[in-house]
């Protein structure tokens, strides 16, 4: 099957599970508030791989910021928009995407890229680039070491999910070949392995 196919059926069949294992209503805390700190008022946030809408684009939709969500999963989009009805929810394989030029101050992509095939991972963060105005700011997880593969019995639920890390230093390669600057990152643990969150961000 397709991987993209996997990681739609996956996130159809299990949206309300995934928020429940993994703290839909407070996760994320630490680094959203670190983004609304960093975010004019009123400004245009397009969050990739939006999921359900919890915590992120409803958080930054009550600061007042104009957010976009993106997701390949209609069970996701569909719940996104009853839970934040205040931001605009897209379903679209994120590969697809297309905006036009300096269209958003912030990018974010939480635990998402991570579902794309590698190439297809390093070609969206070069359209981030694009769709980012001087002085925004790219937040992303990636893959810390590097390995592609299928869970056949994610969330123990007997669904299937499909994901692909590239290594630190070539997602930190990807991003800085994007034209972006990387200010940070950070080793984020999850059980024996992890994950690496980058905070990037256009020059002015």
């Amino acid at each position: 099957m397709d991987p993209k196919e996997i990681v739609r059926r996956g996130y159809d069949a299990l949206s309300e599970r995934y928020d429940e294992a993994y703290g839909g209503e407070s996760k994320y805390r630490a680094w959203i508030d670190r983004l609304l700190d960093q975010l004019d008022a009123h400004s245009r946030v397009l969050d990739v791989g939006c999921g359900s809408g919890l915590p992120l684009a409803r958080e930054l939709a009550r600061a007042g910021h104009a957010v976009t969500g993106v997701d390949i999963s209609e069970v996701q989009i569909r719940r996104a928009r009853e839970l934040v009805p205040e931001a605009e929810f897209v379903q679209a394989d994120a590969a697809s995407l297309d905006f036009p030029a300096e269209s958003f101050d912030a990018v974010v992509s939480f635990y998402a890229l991570i579902h794309l095939p590698q190439d297809e991972q390093e070609e969206l963060l070069r359209k981030v680039a694009g769709w980012l105005r001087p002085g925004g700011w790219f937040v992303c997880t990636t893959g810390e070491q590097a390995w592609t593969g299928v869970d056949g019995d994610w969330l123990d639920s007997g669904v299937s999910m499909w994901w692909s890390h590239a290594d630190a230093d070539t997602n930190r390669g990807w991003i800085t070949g994007s034209g972006l600057v990387v200010e940070e990152q950070e080793f984020v643990p999850e059980g024996a392995g992890g994950h690496m969150l980058f905070w990037a961000r256009r020059p002015f």
